[in-house]
C-alpha cells in the first residue's frame, strides 16, 4: 500500500511540475506549428527584459518585455507568503518595486540574484516602528539535497522571505535578466 501512495505521489509532483513554467509567444512573433505544439521562433534571448514581475498570490515570476509577459514561472516565497514583510525574521516575501542589483553563485542556493530591499519606505517603515527591515533577500535556486529532492521544495514555501525556483529555471533567468533590471512583487 505505501509503494502505491509512493508513486501516486511522484506522479501527482511530475506531473504539476510540467505544468508551471510556462512560455508565452510574444505579439508578432514568428510562429511555427510543430506536430501539435505551436513554436515560437523569436528566441527569448533575443529580447530585452526590462522588469521582472512577482504576484505571490499565484506563486508566479514572469519575465517582462516592453510590458509583455514573456515568460512565466512556479516560485516558492517565504514561509509566511501573506502580507508584506515587515521586519527581519518574519518569514515574508517583501512587496513593492526593487532592482536585481547583484548576483552571486551559492554554496547552498545554487545561483541567487539580489533585490535592492528594503527600499527608502521600508527602511522608514521600519525606523518609525523601531524595528530591524531585514536584508538579503534574493531570487535563487533549490538546495541540492539527497535526502529532499527539487520537486519536494518547489511545491511548498520554505524559504526566509526570498523566491526560490526550480534550479533549471534559475540557470535560465541568471542568463536572460541582468543586473539593474527593476522587479516589482505583488501581492
Amino acid at each position: 500500500m505505501r509503494w502505491l501512495f509512493a508513486v501516486l505521489c511522484l506522479s501527482f509532483a511530475s506531473a504539476s511540475q510540467a505544468a508551471f513554467t510556462q512560455t508565452i509567444v510574444p505579439k508578432g512573433s514568428e510562429q511555427k506549428i510543430v506536430g501539435e505544439k505551436v513554436i515560437n521562433t523569436v528566441k527569448l534571448s533575443e529580447r530585452k527584459i526590462d522588469k521582472v514581475l512577482v504576484i505571490k498570490s499565484a506563486r508566479q515570476l514572469q519575465l517582462i518585455s516592453d510590458g509583455e509577459a514573456l515568460k512565466t514561472y512556479r516560485v516558492s516565497l517565504g514561509k509566511n507568503p501573506k502580507g508584506t514583510k515587515l521586519q527581519e525574521g518574519d518569514k515574508r516575501t517583501p512587496e513593492g518595486f526593487y532592482w536585481l542589483d547583484w548576483r552571486k553563485p551559492s554554496s547552498r542556493y545554487n545561483l541567487s540574484m539580489h533585490v535592492s530591499y528594503p527600499n527608502a519606505a521600508d527602511s522608514e517603515r521600519a525606523r518609525r516602528e523601531g524595528v530591524k527591515p531585514g536584508s538579503m533577500i534574493m531570487i535563487h535556486g533549490t538546495p541540492i539535497d539527497e535526502e529532499y529532492p527539487e520537486w519536494y521544495f518547489h511545491t511548498l514555501d520554505w524559504t526566509e522571505g526570498c523566491i526560490a525556483l526550480k534550479n533549471n529555471d534559475m540557470r535560465e533567468i541568471w542568463d536572460l535578466v541582468k543586473d539593474g533590471t527593476m522587479i516589482e512583487i505583488r501581492p
